[in-house]
Order: C-alpha cells, then sequence, then structure tokens
C-alpha cells in the first residue's frame, strides 16, 4: 500500500527538523516571522492542512531550520539543494493533494494564497461563450519548479516581450556563434517554466495549461481534461471536448497562458493550435526546426548557450564553497560547452562529492576514456526534476532522426561528425566516395552524397547539428558533448572503422595545392581534433597519410613552430609504434630537418640531414629513393648555410647515382640537375647556371611537356639567373613570358603563381624601374594578404623588397619607416636568427644610410653582421655581403681607413671562399679600388 503523501510530507519535515536539532517552534518563528509563527509550524509539522502549504511557507521553514542547524555546528547540505528538493518534494504533494473527486475541487486555497493545481475557475457547462463559472483561477498540468541559480537570459526577456503582445512563441535550441548547437539541454523548458511561473505569480493570467506535448494523444488528452473540468465537458466524447475547449479559449476575456513543452513533431499540433487571441499566450518548446513552426503570429525565439558570465555565475551560486576557485569554473563552464543542462548535472555531481576538486573533475572530464555517465549523476540524482541524464536527453532525438527519411542515415553522419571539428566541418566531407562507401558496406545498398546530405537536414531538424551552407568549409557544427555522447557506446571496431573513414574523407576534400586558406584551416582543425580522439585508430602498418597532410600544410601556410610540434608528435608515435628504421618514421626525420632548415637554422637543418643519412644507408641501403633523396637535400642545406661550392660539389656526386638508377628521364634525376645548376650559380657562376638551365629546359619539354611545374620552375630559374649574370631586363622579359602559363596551369592563387609575380616586379626594380617594381608588389601584397595571410613568409618577403624599392625610387625615409614594422614582425614570427630577419636588418641599415643618417646605418649594419656572423658563419655570402656594406657605411662617415681595413679582410675571404671573379667579390675589389684611388689623389 502507498504511504499517504501528506503523512510522508509531515515526516519528513520533521526529519529535517531532528537534523537542525530539534528547534523549538519559537526559535524557528524569529528566522522568518512573516510566514513563520508557532500555530502555522506546529499546523505544519502535525498535518493540519487541507491544501497544499504555500511554497513560501515550506521554503522558509527549511531555510530556517538550514540556519540553525548550522549555528549548532550541525552538518547541513547546502540551501540550494535542499531547498530543490523540497520544492520536488511541495509540487509532488501538491499534485497529490488535487488527486480527489472533482466536486472537492473547488475549496479556496489556505490563507487566501493563489492555489496550486487545477483549481478555481469552477465548471463552465452549457452555451456561455464568455469565461467559464466560478470566478477563480484555474492551473492545469505540473509546471516544471523554477531551476536553481536560475539565469536570466536575453531569451527570457524576448518570450517575454512577444507573450505579452499575445500569439504563439516558438521557443527553439540553438547555438552560440563560437560554437553552434541546437539542441535539448539549453534550457528551454526551463525558460518557459520560468515565464509560466512569473505569469501566474503576478496575476496575469487566470488559466494557465501546462502540456507535456510529445504525442498528438497526449496533446488531445490534456485538452480533454481542461475541457472536462474547466468547462463541464464530457469525457466520453473527447474530440468534441478539446474542440470546444479551443472555441472557448478563443471567445473569453479571461487572460489565458498554454504551454505546449517539448514538441516533438509539429504535425502533432496540425489542428490543434491554440488560438490567436489579445487575452491568450502560447508558448511551445521544442528541438525541431521545421518550415512549419514558421506561421503568421508566431514568434520563433532561439534560445542559445549561457554565455561565459552567466555559465560562471551559474556554477558560483551552485557551487558556493567552490566560489573562490572562479578560474577552475570558469574553465569547466568552457569544458561543458556553456551548455545549461550540462552544468545543471555537473554542478549536482560535484555537489555529492566535496573530496573531488573541480580541477580533478576536469581532468576526469577531458579523459576522453571515461564515459559521461562517470562525471555525471545518475537518473534518481538528477538536479532540478530533470527527467533525464545529458547523453539520454539527446538519444531520443537522434532515434527520431534517424527513423525520417532516408532513414537510418542520419546517426551515422553523427557518428562522423563526433569526431571532427565542432566548430565547423567542410559539406564536401560527407559527400566523399569514402564516407559513402563506408555507408553504402555498412547497409548494403547503395548511399549517394545527396542522401546523406538529407540525412544531415534530418539532424538539424532535431537541432542536434547546426548548418550554415553560406559557409561551406564550416557548414556542419555540433556540441562539444553531443559528440562525445554519441561516441560513447560505439565499440572499439566501429570507432576505428569510423576514425579511418573520416581520415580517408579528409584526405580527398584536401586539395593537393593550398589556395583557399580558410579551407585549410579548416581541415587542420578537423585532423587535429580526430587525433585528440582516435590518434591510436590512425596508426594500422603506418602513419594514416592525413596526418602527414596536416603537418605538410602547416609547413606551406609558414605556420613553421606548429608544422615543427606535429612532425614531433607524429616521430614520437612512429618511433613507439613503428621502430626507428620504418620509412614513416625516417620521412618525418626527413620533414623536421627540412622545417628546420626553413625556420632559419640551415646548419642544423644539414646536420640533421647528415644524421638521418647515416641510419638510411643502414636501413635502407644507397640505392635506396629516399636515401637519395637526403643526399640532395643535404647538399641544399650545406649550400643555404653558406658552403654552395660544396652543395654544387655533393650534387655532381649525387647527379650520376642517380642516371644510373634512376635513368637520365626520372623527374628527381632532372631535378638534380636543375639544383646542382642552381648552387653553381649561388657559388659565384651565374652564367654557367643559365648555360646549364638552357640545357635542361629541353629534356623537361621532351620529357615531362611544358606545362608541368617542373618545366615552369626551370624556366624560371633561367630566368633568374640571367638576371645574376648581368642581364636584368632579359630576366624581366622571360618571368613576363612565364607569369601567364603559370597562371592559365596554376591559377591565380598558387603559391607560385604569386612568387613569379614576385620575381617580375623585383627584375624590372633591378632593370631601372624602381616605381614600377613598388606598384607591382602593392598589388601582390594585397593578394598575399588574402590568400597566404599576414604572417607567411612570403608576404614578409613581399614587404621588405617593397620597402626597399620604395626606398629606392626617392622615399628611403618611407622605406626606413616600413622596414622597421617588418622587422618588429619578423621577430614576432621568424624570431631574430631567421636568415630573413637578419636580412631586414641589413635593409633597414642601407634605408638609414640613404636618409643621410650614418650613425645609425653603422649601428644597424654591425647589428645585422653580428647575426649573421653567428647564425650563417663568417663565410656565407650574406655574411660577407652585409661587411661590404658596412665597410661602405664607415667611407660615408668619413672613416676611410676603418673601410679600407674592413675592404681588404672582407676581400682576402671573398676570393677565398667565392672565387675571384665572384660578382660580390668583384664588387668588393672595385670599392677597395675607389678608396686606394681616392688616397693618391
Amino acid at each position: 500500500m502507498e504511504p499517504d503523501p501528506r503523512a510522508r510530507f509531515v515526516d519528513q519535515l520533521k526529519q529535517l527538523r531532528v537534523q537542525a536539532g530539534n528547534p523549538t517552534l519559537a526559535d524557528l518563528e524569529t528566522q522568518d516571522p512573516a510566514w513563520l509563527n508557532q500555530k502555522t509550524v506546529s499546523d505544519l509539522l502535525h498535518g493540519k492542512f487541507a491544501r497544499v502549504p504555500p511554497w513560501e511557507r515550506v521554503s522558509a521553514f527549511v531555510t530556517a531550520c538550514v540556519r540553525i542547524g548550522k549555528a549548532k555546528k550541525r552538518v547541513m547540505p547546502p540551501d540550494e539543494i535542499l531547498l530543490e528538493q523540497w520544492r520536488h518534494r511541495h509540487e509532488f504533494l501538491a499534485v497529490a493533494l488535487e488527486q480527489v473527486p472533482p466536486r472537492n475541487r473547488g475549496a479556496p486555497a489556505d490563507n487566501g494564497t493563489p492555489e496550486v493545481g487545477r483549481v478555481g475557475l469552477g465548471h463552465g457547462g452549457g452555451s456561455d461563450p464568455g469565461s467559464a463559472r466560478g470566478g477563480g483561477r484555474r492551473r492545469f498540468g505540473a509546471v516544471p519548479p523554477r531551476a536553481g541559480a536560475f539565469q536570466q537570459r536575453l531569451a527570457a526577456r524576448a518570450l517575454a516581450d512577444t507573450a505579452a503582445g499575445g500569439g504563439t512563441t516558438v521557443l527553439i535550441g540553438t547555438g552560440s556563434a563560437q560554437v553552434l548547437t541546437g539542441l535539448g539541454g539549453v534550457g528551454k523548458t526551463q525558460l518557459a517554466a520560468d515565464h509560466a511561473h512569473t505569469q501566474w505569480d503576478h496575476g496575469r493570467v487566470r488559466l494557465l495549461v501546462w502540456i507535456s506535448a510529445r504525442s498528438r494523444v497526449a496533446i488531445t488528452s490534456a485538452y480533454t481534461e481542461v475541457a472536462v473540468e474547466l468547462l463541464g465537458q464530457d469525457p466520453a466524447t473527447p474530440e468534441r471536448a478539446w474542440r470546444r475547449l479551443l472555441e472557448w479559449l478563443a471567445e473569453t476575456t479571461d487572460p489565458w497562458l498554454v504551454v505546449l513543452d517539448d514538441l516533438q513533431d509539429p504535425s502533432h499540433l496540425t489542428g490543434l493550435w491554440p488560438p490567436h487571441t489579445p487575452c491568450g499566450q502560447v508558448v511551445v518548446t521544442t528541438r525541431r526546426r521545421d518550415a512549419a513552426l514558421h506561421s503568421y503570429q508566431r514568434h520563433v525565439v532561439e534560445v542559445g548557450l549561457f554565455a561565459p558570465e552567466q555559465a560562471l555565475a551559474y556554477l558560483t551560486e551552485r557551487l558556493p564553497e567552490r566560489g573562490p576557485v572562479t578560474t577552475e569554473l570558469a574553465g569547466l563552464a568552457g569544458d561543458l560547452g556553456h551548455l545549461p543542462l550540462a552544468l545543471a548535472q555537473a554542478a549536482a555531481y560535484l555537489a555529492n562529492k566535496p573530496m573531488l576538486t573541480t580541477a580533478a573533475y576536469r581532468a576526469r572530464l577531458a579523459d576522453r576514456r571515461t564515459k559521461l555517465p562517470d562525471v555525471l549523476p545518475r537518473e534518481p540524482h538528477l538536479p532540478d526534476e530533470h527527467e533525464r541524464t545529458v547523453a539520454a536527453t539527446w538519444s531520443l532525438s537522434i532515434e527520431a532522426a534517424d527513423e525520417l527519411d532516408p532513414a537510418g542515415l542520419a546517426r551515422p553522419a553523427l557518428e562522423l561528425a563526433s569526431l571532427l571539428d565542432p566548430a565547423g566541418i567542410p559539406t564536401a566531407v560527407f559527400t566523399t566516395r569514402a564516407f559513402t562507401n563506408h555507408l553504402t558496406a555498412r547497409f548494403n545498398r547503395d548511399v549517394t552524397g545527396d542522401d546523406v546530405l538529407d540525412g544531415l537536414e534530418c539532424l538539424r531538424r532535431f537541432s542536434l547539428i547546426t548548418l550554415h551552407p553560406e559557409q561551406p568549409h564550416h557548414a556542419v557544427r555540433v556540441h562539444a558533448l553531443v559528440q562525445r555522447a554519441v561516441r560513447d557506446p560505439l565499440t572499439t571496431g566501429h570507432l576505428a572503422e569510423l576514425a579511418r573513414t573520416a581520415a580517408d574523407a579528409l584526405v580527398l576534400v584536401w586539395p593537393e595545392i593550398e589556395t583557399n586558406q580558410e579551407l585549410a584551416q579548416a581541415l587542420r582543425s578537423n585532423v587535429t581534433t580526430l587525433q585528440s580522439i582516435a590518434e591510436e585508430h590512425l596508426w594500422r602498418a603506418g602513419g594514416h597519410p592525413v596526418l602527414f597532410r596536416l603537418a605538410r600544410s602547416l609547413g606551406d601556410a609558414g605556420l613553421l613552430d606548429s608544422a615543427v610540434a606535429v612532425n614531433h608528435r607524429l616521430l614520437a608515435q612512429a618511433s613507439a609504434r613503428l621502430g626507428p628504421d620504418h620509412a614513416d618514421t625516417l620521412t618525418i626525420r626527413y620533414n623536421l630537418a627540412r622545417l628546420r632548415g626553413e625556420a632559419g637554422d640551415p646548419a642544423g637543418a644539414a646536420a640533421a640531414y647528415a644524421e638521418l643519412l647515416a641510419d638510411q644507408l643502414r636501413a635502407l641501403g644507397p640505392e635506396h629513393p629516399h636515401t637519395l633523396a637526403v643526399r640532395a637535400n643535404l647538399a641544399r642545406w650545406r649550400g643555404e648555410a653558406g658552403d654552395p661550392a660544396g652543395a654544387a660539389t655533393a650534387l655532381a656526386e649525387l647527379l650520376p647515382d642517380r642516371l644510373r638508377i634512376l635513368g637520365p628521364d626520372h623527374l628527381y634525376t632532372l631535378a638534380t640537375r636543375h639544383s646542382l645548376a642552381y648552387w653553381r650559380g649561388e657559388a659565384g657562376d651565374p652564367a654557367g647556371a643559365a648555360t646549364a638551365l638552357a640545357e635542361l629546359l629541353p629534356d623537361q619539354l621532351r620529357v615531362l611537356g611544358p606545362e608541368h611545374p617542373h618545366t615552369l620552375a626551370v624556366r624560371a630559374s633561367l630566368a633568374r639567373w640571367r638576371g645574376e649574370a648581368g642581364d636584368p631586363a632579359g630576366a624581366a622579359a622571360v618571368f613576363a613570358e612565364l607569369l601567364p602559363d603559370r597562371l592559365r596551369v596554376l591559377g591565380p592563387d598558387h603559391l607560385y603563381m604569386l612568387i613569379t609575380r614576385h620575381a617580375l616586379a623585383y627584375w624590372r626594380g633591378e632593370a631601372g624601374d624602381r616605381a614600377g617594381a613598388a606598384a607591382a608588389l602593392t598589388e601582390l601584397l594585397s593578394d598575399q594578404l588574402r590568400i597566404l595571410g599576414p604572417d607567411h613568409p612570403h608576404t614578409l618577403h613581399t614587404r621588405g623588397n617593397l620597402a626597399r624599392f620604395r626606398g629606392e625610387a626617392g622615399d628611403p625615409a618611407g622605406a626606413a619607416a616600413a622596414l622597421t614594422q617588418l622587422l618588429s614582425d619578423q621577430l614576432r614570427v621568424l624570431g631574430q636568427d631567421h636568415p630573413h630577419t637578419l636580412r631586414s636588418w641589413n635593409n633597414l641599415a642601407a634605408a638609414y644610410l640613404a636618409t643621410g643618417d650614418v650613425r645609425q646605418a653603422i649601428a644597424l649594419y654591425e647589428t645585422a653582421l653580428a647575426g649573421r656572423d653567428r647564425v650563417l658563419g663568417a663565410d656565407h655570402l650574406d655574411t660577407l655581403a652585409t661587411r661590404n656594406s658596412l665597410a661602405g657605411a664607415y667611407l660615408a662617415a668619413e672613416d676611410r681607413e676603418q673601410a679600407r681595413r674592413l675592404y681588404e679582410t672582407t676581400l682576402a675571404d671573398a676570393e677565398r671562399v667565392l672565387a675571384p671573379d665572384h660578382p660580390l667579390t668583384k664588387a668588393i675589389r672595385a670599392n677597395l679600388n675607389t678608396i686606394k684611388d681616392q688616397s693618391k689623389s
């Protein structure tokens, strides 16, 4: 036999009083005389009430017991927790006491307070079109209590404003612009309940109807019950009854509010929408986003996540003992995506675990091995009368979305999305053959990309994802906790297959040549998320190509620090999983060495390649293509480190091996000839380099064709070395011929297209058209900022040459200002030892010298020289060039003796390192001879 609800409620009151140390009735009265006096407290403790006591009295009693208990050093639960429990008990008692025959429901509430439950208006039988008889206020349905620590939100204000004007308000869950979501758990029901309580408590409505609108039957049953109780309709004819209720709502002059909570399907309200009248308000909460919800006189209010400050305020109020550590609470709010439902359940979990610190809880939450049920309360312990856990809240929506046409595709699409970036997944990922083939195999039927898009639309209709077709690279967005809830039940095998499918899809979407940086960034973010969730499943018999594509993309974008970090992570994984001699492990070391050089440490890159070469000779042998590739790159970085002659010698030794092993027409053999010509030019033989490239070009045209990127690259190099050999106008002419070919083959935004435009402008400037060069570089810079971004090395390089040509075109002061800003950015992006940064020190010195500020120029040249000497070495071409320029600055300062000594020592080193006929050697010799001639005169 069920215990009497009143007796159970009274027994719980007595237990609370005992827990507080049995305070006297007088002690209790002193805590809140407005609601507690000795008689009303005695009646409360003896069950002397026919109707439910007012909540204010019950809450006053609970609060009084807590205060007295704490004063007596008794262990008492926090006020907020107790009040939540007692609000629930009070609501339960209110419903229980109303389960009596209808004829007894018209009794007034005690003390004249507004009654709780379906009481007041009396029967309204007959055909009277006006108000129901009785004149009291009536309330039907169990309105959820106000949530603890309720946060006022913009959506609540919008709800109040639209409701004040009458009509129908539809609350639809959505997310913020940062992490868009539209799902159960954003607090739609809480907002509707707060609105209902406010309207009722302030006497703004005489009839309040709360309906759980989860099915059409539930709606019509609730309508019928109200019609029977309010209007005296016959329960034996339910359709007639509920139709009469809708008619009465349209006719009455009494203010009313109908809340239809958690509408599962808009079609369930077909023919059942309450009427639009000046006296009535209708509030509907739903996760659906169907077009049918948008209609005349219906106001759609989108309910978003808590703002960060609201989420922190909520946790601070619910967890006051943890409030001083607001940094951890703010972090927890962010971990939970500022989702109200998750915040409430996490707060309840922590409240029951005082020994668990917030930081430790966050660590548990971040551990992907931990399932959501392990870090959130179980259903019996949910706060604020939540009916379901976070995960269960969405499971029904997922099932319902999966039943929509095309059946069965919504869940797999959400599973794939659960492994990728919650802030945005490119639409194209879902329509790749990798995913459609996965679905075809899974369901044993053909699945197309269009089918998958329809599946995504099903998820959107239930607010499980948001779709942004206007932003195709970030089009699909999903809350991180939804992702977690979807992943938790996946088996290891299913997760592994899904992770590899996602990785395959990302590789297919990734363009070989990145011309859209927004897409590239989105793809990188999605791979990073996939790594964090399922990295171990991307290392089956080797690293998945998407991991290497991520590293390459970062390097191509000029994000060298990030590229190095990603490669170090790959190296650790490959070494542990595959061993030090696996081809993938060696490839990662190869990439790290190259990045080291591109980051400004050519000597370190050369050393790393030398170490790698020894291991590859042992593991792969001397004739393996990877071993030959390492030899080629070792030569390159030795040249970059200041030994161009040594680089040329090494490549000359490599070429016969590639001819023997690969043949004369192999791509890598042709590439070796190209590199050999380059380093011959850098070693002081630009004419010889041009000749070698002129011989190479016909072979590339024959083997690769005129439009192959390597053929176009040889044409560019040939133009460059013609310029270096003393024909800048000829170089500019060749680049002008090359430009339309690269435009046709590569497109306007390709990196090599931008490089060609840069080279064309540079050689025009070298040929004497400084102003034309500056204008072309200005136009190029605009495109580089759009395509590459402001911090890409090529963008910074363009800024340097633009400043230089502006200075040479007659604006040295402007050039100095531009180079000063550039130097600041290069120090931030590249660091003080990067060769490009050192070049800017040198160019800034030249700009100051052109303005006449000789002392500042000397100081800057000395800084540049110290850096180049330290980083590149005393014999590097750039170091020797700076020594030559510094000597020229001494001469401008009329310090002829110091200039002469520096010219003499620099010339001796240049003749030793570069050979007597190198262009720089010739220039230094000419400068020294000028001083000697001036001394004679």
